[in-house]
């Protein structure tokens, strides 16, 4: 049999294999170009960026915790503008679809940086950050209410010709509520899930481990809660699901397409292993081979849950 077809598309992005990175982990790409050819990438999503610069949470920002970490990093970036300046035009030079990350703590925000974003020539997508605070209510995060959740969406689509995909918040009772939501907001696709909110604390001082109290918890302990909250999005939504969450290996991101998944997004596994994406990627493609699957769809979604009476 020859090589499996992992060709994928996310709305109107074109990917040569179902395999992505997860902002917040993979920076702007350079820092693994050192490792492998990133062009072998299904599609690069980098660091999140906000209208304007943020220094980010005090420290300590990181803790390690069973199976995973905590991190409160806080979107520390350069702003829109110098993320234009300074990366784009290398990025531009990649052979990858390469999607940016979005944040900001008002609706208006958003508005003016996908905006911003959709003057800029080589973008392939934008995914929407909605997990952040939203500053006029209160903090609730965007994502947590699907009128807002909508709104936010709505909002952005009307300021851009790209594909948006709205990055979710598993810190919400119901998941599948929101990514209906946001379908009929005009999103091109979800990606989940996000960090759940954790905290630590030193029990010699009684502090908090983080400078911030509380942060994102990621790594293989999530994984568990991000393959069901996969499951129930696929189920409810007609637009393709990128599943994250805890995968280190070729196998999570496997078990992640079979619940429905259409892509899958490495974040905290790079940390581990650098190369983690790339072995994925050939990892995926043994498995359909050895299984008869001539193209990905032969895999997602087919999870197989028997009816006991």
């Amino acid at each position: 049999m020859n090589n499996p077809d992992l060709r994928v598309s996310i709305g109107e992005i074109h990917m040569k294999n179902p395999v992505m990175t997860a902002s917040g982990t993979y920076g702007y790409g350079e820092a693994y170009s050192d490792f492998y050819d990133v062009n072998l990438l299904g599609a690069m999503v980098v660091k999140g960026i906000t209208p304007e610069p943020r220094k980010g949470n005090p420290p300590p920002r990181i803790a390690e915790t069973p199976a995973g970490i905590l991190n409160a990093i806080g979107l520390q970036n350069p702003g829109v503008e110098k993320f234009i300046l300074d990366e784009v035009p290398r990025l531009m030079k990649l052979q990858v679809p390469v999607i940016v990350n979005m944040s900001a703590n008002t609706i208006e925000g958003y508005q003016r940086l996908a905006r911003r974003l959709d003057e800029v020539e080589g973008l392939s997508g934008l995914e929407v950050n909605i997990s952040c605070p939203n500053v006029k209510q209160g903090g609730q995060a965007f994502g947590t209410d699907p009128k807002t959740a909508h709104e936010v969406v709505s909002k952005v689509r009307k300021e851009t010709k790209r594909p948006i995909i709205a990055k979710l918040t598993p810190n919400v009772t119901n998941i599948a509520s929101i990514a209906v939501s946001v379908e009929d907001a005009g999103a091109d696709a979800v990606s989940l899930i996000n960090t759940l909110l954790g905290m630590a604390i030193d029990i010699k001082s009684k502090r908090p481990l983080l400078g911030n109290v509380v942060g994102g918890l990621s790594g293989p302990a999530v994984k568990p809660v991000a393959v069901r909250m996969v499951w129930e999005t696929a189920q409810v939504v007609n637009i393709p699901v990128i599943g994250m969450g805890g995968i280190t290996s070729w196998q999570d991101a496997v078990e992640f397409m079979i619940a429905g998944a259409s892509a899958v997004a490495i974040g905290t596994g790079n940390f581990t292993n650098p190369v983690a994406a790339v072995d994925i990627i050939d990892g995926i493609c043994a498995y359909m081979k050895e299984n008869n699957m001539e193209k990905t769809t032969d895999l997602v979604g087919k999870v197989s849950i028997e009816t006991i009476e």
